[in-house]
């Protein structure tokens, strides 16, 4: 509990004075071009959330966010493109943006998590088994969370994430070296990523038609019976989709160095805070799974959680 505090805390610290400090002491100040298009992104990004909190409310369905965590970030990159004049540079970022964008939200539409009616659909179980603790009892303590983090908070950082975008929307310099490297890397983890969520949608598919066909989880084959995954790069990385979804943004950050606004510039409290918000879902993640399958510690002790390491195998 203490450490899940502290984390919260962390968050806050990072949100309410790291990104004021930031902004005022690393980097170039936006101009008042680039603070025009932010007014029109805060305006997207506070509709989003106030649709994100009343669906919410009204459905008891949490992953209003969730589906448009993929969307929203192009949608910003493109509006900062457009009104950058297309360079090569915007352009790149735009597109590297639509193609993970795209991805995620067919990963998550093959889970069931979209429908006709947007505001239906699958719930990620997480927020599910989140409601049901102690914690956010009675109701109202969950409205609260839902309004604070789910809607505002995680709509922000998203916006956030985009920041690069927004800090190299002046810069005369033409696109060079560390764009190429920035656009190769970025690439490379969404396609990291992709690999990693395939995986896991074949070992979940697989699993769960195993157990419909009406064999106890324990009674399955190897490695099924264990009831996660251990294949592929799950078997040296406990979470290299997350692992890949971090190197995204951090890799989108590479393009504002790539612009001239140097080495370690205020956009980076985005990519930041989504690490910070990775290690606490990571180990939320990490706690239900312990508490399914008796293997899984043993999994955790021997397999780095991000960077691939040991490979995990059975005593």
């Amino acid at each position: 509990m203490f450490a899940k505090k502290a984390l919260l805390a962390t968050v806050i610290g990072l949100t309410v004075i790291a990104c004021p400090i930031l902004y005022f002491l690393v980097g170039q100040a936006l101009s008042e071009s680039q603070l025009q298009v932010l007014r029109t992104l805060a305006l997207i990004a506070g509709c989003s959330g106030l649709y994100c909190f009343i669906a919410g409310e009204l459905t008891h369905n949490n992953s209003q966010m969730d589906k448009l965590w993929s969307i929203l970030p192009p949608v910003y990159t493109w509006v900062i493109a457009v009104n950058g004049g297309m360079s090569a540079r915007l352009t790149v970022m735009a597109v590297l943006a639509t193609l993970w964008g795209a991805r995620l939200t067919f990963n998550f539409a093959r889970k069931g998590a979209y429908s006709i009616k947007f505001w239906s659909g699958k719930e990620d179980y997480r927020w599910i088994l989140l409601r049901e603790k102690k914690e956010f009892k009675p109701r109202w303590k969950w409205t609260v969370f839902n309004f604070f983090f789910i809607s505002i908070y995680q709509n922000v950082l998203v916006l956030m994430t985009t920041f690069p975008a927004l800090v190299s929307m002046d810069s005369p310099r033409p696109f060079g070296p560390v764009d190429w490297i920035a656009g190769i890397l970025m690439l490379g983890a969404i396609v990291y990523e992709a690999v990693a969520d395939e995986q896991q949608w074949r070992f979940q598919t697989q699993k769960y038609k195993l157990l419909e066909e009406g064999g106890a989880l324990e009674s399955l084959p190897e490695p099924y019976n264990k009831g996660f995954n251990t294949t592929g790069l799950w078997g040296v990385s406990r979470h290299p989709n997350y692992l890949a979804e971090q190197g995204v943004w951090l890799f989108f950050y590479v393009f504002s160095i790539g612009a001239g606004i140097g080495f370690f510039n205020w956009s980076i409290i985005g990519a930041m805070l989504l690490i910070v918000l990775f290690m606490g879902s990571s180990a939320m993640s990490e706690e239900i799974s312990s508490s399914k399958y008796p293997e899984y510690p043993a999994y955790c002790r021997s397999v780095n959680k991000f960077f691939p390491g040991r490979r995990y195998r059975t005593s």
